[in-house]
């Protein structure tokens, strides 16, 4: 019985002990223009990628004392000293030019148009439309157009 504890734990918790569980996963921006993100929870392990985007919105999926396991848009993960992330959430269009709108519905008026990897400040998610901030300027997105919020989350 101490065996299949021990082969849980390890398994469960993996290489780098207890995570700790502050609402896994959950999304989260970069707080800099420069983030390291390393193969390890430390800076003793290398830097596996640089990120040069404030702003750019991740998914945390792991916790370690001070450390972050992160997902990016692209699914590369690593580690992240929390001090880089900010809770602020933010969102970037994918796929093709999409059209925002003046309310959440498909026959609002266009007031903006945003290529894909303009990033957002998210300001609320309602059903199936969120309401981002693009330069200053508030406008509705179908949800499935932004990378950065779950399919089933309300924001308010």
């Amino acid at each position: 019985m101490r065996n299949a504890i021990l082969i849980f734990s390890l398994v469960c918790l993996g290489p780098f002990g207890a995570l700790a569980a502050d609402g896994l996963p959950r999304f989260v921006s970069l707080r800099s223009d420069e983030v390291n993100m390393r193969k390890g929870p430390g800076t003793q392990y290398p830097v596996a990628w640089v990120y040069v985007r404030k702003s750019l919105p991740v998914e945390v999926t792991a916790e370690y004392e001070h450390w972050r396991r992160i997902r990016d848009s692209e699914g590369d993960e690593g580690w992240v000293h929390k001090s880089l992330l900010s809770t602020r959430r933010t969102v970037f269009v994918i796929g093709e030019e999409r059209q925002l709108r003046a309310a959440p519905a498909a026959d609002a008026p266009v007031i903006l148009r945003a290529e894909s990897g303009v990033l957002a400040r998210l300001l609320s998610c309602h059903g199936t439309w969120c309401e981002v901030e693009v330069s200053g300027i508030g406008a509705w997105i179908p949800r499935q157009h932004l990378w950065g919020v779950y399919a089933d989350e309300t924001i308010d």
